[in-house]
Parts: structure tokens; sequence; C-alpha cells
């Protein structure tokens, strides 16, 4: 850990004294939501959306440099990613059967990067969160990721592609909007180098409860308990090796340490939370069947994906998500993922643009 006690970015702080007044917080989120137009001419929120512009820009360069394809992303499909964290999904009537708006395209990533290596998505999501989410500052319904994947790979090499790919997208935009982020946004951004810091799952949940954050070890970490790891580090970080049971079907389990599942976290510093989330992929078809049972699911909603395991056996591979606004909000130092997205939408809050 970089600090004793937690340090956290001025707006992570001026979030939670919004928040403290929940329905005062409310207002002022139904305003900004419905006149997004408004505050979105301001020198401020031009700024930020040309950085998110070279942020995507940033990213696209890094994978494109390392022999990554760039893919166009589904947007329906029978089936979407069923761990999402408490949000529920959208369906459509497609043409008499039940199809899912995309909540991440993680199980079509696996078969691209079976046919070209190493891929990519920069895909939208649309994810229905619980009313309480809009108090996170760290949600959005309708959000975009940028999506990889690699063929061979293990979630060692996907989190060193990770922690590379942050430092970079950092760099590239200290470079072009250093001065306007400080002159405007009063952001100085830090140079990265890594290697990151690891953490396994059980030593961070050792590390929150020693502060007084109780954390279910068996569980991934609390919004609370996240954001107070984040604030004990100066740079970002890694927590692995989540327990089975805390993360989707897809994230394999270690044949040599049962109930370890090797999966990774990425998270920013100074309070910001959650940047990256990835995983080796569990491919043996058996054992992916069991796994969706043993979450509550029905396997033969998932049949073309364990047909696609079964016909490109052994089908290895790792790979991570990345939210783009949550990468906004980080590197513009905003109060939430609301003020990182141009008419944004969070649950419970309607109509909007």
């Amino acid at each position: 850990m970089d600090y004793k006690e937690p340090r956290y970015h001025p707006a992570v702080l001026e979030f939670e004294k919004l928040v403290a007044d929940r329905e005062t917080y409310r207002k002022t989120v139904e305003e900004w939501l419905r006149y997004s137009w408004r505050w979105a001419q301001s020198e401020k929120y031009k700024l930020v959306f040309r950085v998110q512009a070279a942020i995507v820009k940033a990213i696209r360069e890094y994978l494109d440099g390392r022999g990554f394809v760039e893919v166009l992303p589904p947007i329906v499909g029978p089936v979407t990613d069923p761990g999402i964290r408490g949000a529920k999904q959208a369906s459509i009537d497609f043409y008499g059967h039940e199809y899912k708006v995309m909540s991440s395209a993680i199980l079509y990533k696996q078969y691209m990067a079976a046919s070209l290596g190493k891929i990519y998505f920069v895909s939208p999501n649309l994810r229905l969160e619980p009313p309480d989410s809009i108090y996170t500052g760290r949600h959005l319904v309708e959000f975009f990721q940028v999506d990889i994947e690699m063929y061979g790979a293990d979630y060692g090499q996907a989190m060193e592609l990770a922690e590379g790919l942050v430092a970079y997208v950092v760099k590239r935009v200290r470079e072009e909007y250093g001065k306007q982020l400080e002159d405007v946004l009063g952001r100085s951004l830090p140079e990265f180098k890594p290697p990151f810091k690891r953490y396994p799952h059980s030593e961070a949940i050792k590390i929150v409860n020693s502060y007084g954050c109780r954390n279910d070890p068996r569980s991934e970490l609390t919004w609370e308990c996240e954001k107070l790891m984040s604030g004990l580090h100066a740079q970002p970080f890694f927590v692995y090796d989540y327990p089975r049971g805390s993360r989707g079907f897809y994230d394999r389990e270690d044949p040599q340490r049962p109930g370890v599942l090797r999966d990774f976290d990425m998270l920013y510093p100074e309070g910001f939370g959650e940047a990256i989330s990835g995983a080796e992929r569990e491919y043996e078809p058996k054992r992916v069947m069991a796994r969706i049972r043993e979450g509550g699911e029905d396997p033969r909603k998932y049949e073309w994906f364990l047909q696609m395991l079964k016909e490109l056996y052994p089908l290895k591979t790792a790979g991570f998500g990345i939210g783009v606004e949550r990468f906004t909000r980080y590197i513009c130092g905003l109060r939430a993922v609301w003020e990182a997205r141009p008419y944004p939408k969070v649950a419970g809050i309607a109509p909007t643009p």
C-alpha cells in the first residue's frame, strides 16, 4: 500500500457530500440528466468529451500496435453476460424469440479470439441497474466498454496487457491535454510505471477489514470497501484470485486450487474504484454447464455457446473489459460517471434525452 490512511481525490469527496442528502442529490441528478444539452455547452465538458475521444483513440493505438484486430460487437443476442452484479438484462422480441440487449459481449469475443488471435470490441452495453446505484457515482444504465480477448493467453498476460494499456493511455492524454486538464479541471495526471501492485483477493479482504470495512471473504469487494482500498494507493493496482461463486460462470476455476478463480480486477487510485475486470475463460464444456447450473440458470439458453466450445475445443482465451466513462471520470477527476457521458442515463430517472 502507498498510504497508511486513505487519500481521496477532491471530486470523490465532493460526491460524498452531494450524496449525503439523498433527496437533494436526486433532484440535482434529475436536472442534470433532463437538460444535458445545456451543460454539454460549457468549456469544462467540451474538454471532457475531447479527452474522452483521446482516451478511445489511445486505446486503439495501443492495441493496434500490438497486433490486435478491432471487431464489430453484437448489439442483441439470445444470451448476454449474466454476471452483472445486481443489474437486470433488457430484452426485445426478436421475431418471436426473446433476445437480450448486450450487457457485455464477453461470450462473443471468445470465438472471435479463436478466429483472429487477439481482438477487441468498442462496445455499447445496457444494464438495468438497481435504483440505488445512482448513489454510487459509478453506474450508468447505458455505457461503453472496450472488451479485449487473447487466444492462448493466461490471466497473468492479460494483467500485463491491462497495466501497459492504462499507463500508455494516461501518458498520451497527459501529452495532448495535460495543460488544459490542469487549467480547466485542476487535474494533474501522474506517470504510471508498471508493473502495478497485485493483491490476492484474500489479502485485500484482510486489508479492508483491518480498516473496519467488513467484507464477506466469499464475495467481491463491496463498493465501499473497494473505494477504501482504492484510496490507499497512488497508482492503479490489481486484486486477483476471487473465490468461486463470486463471479460469472465463464471465469476459469484454477484446476490446482479448487474454489479459486483465475481472474482479476484493476482498481484506480484516489478512491475512484474499479477500472478493469478480466480473467481466463472456463473452456471445458461440462464444467461450463455445471457452472451455469450452479448460478441458477438453464444451460439450454446457452446452447450456441456450449456448441461453440465443443467445436472449437480447447478454446483457451483470456481477456478483460475497461469502461470508457469510468476511465474518463478518473482521468478528468469528475464527481461521477454521469459527468463523463453525453446524454447520460442512470437507473430510475426518466424521461431524459
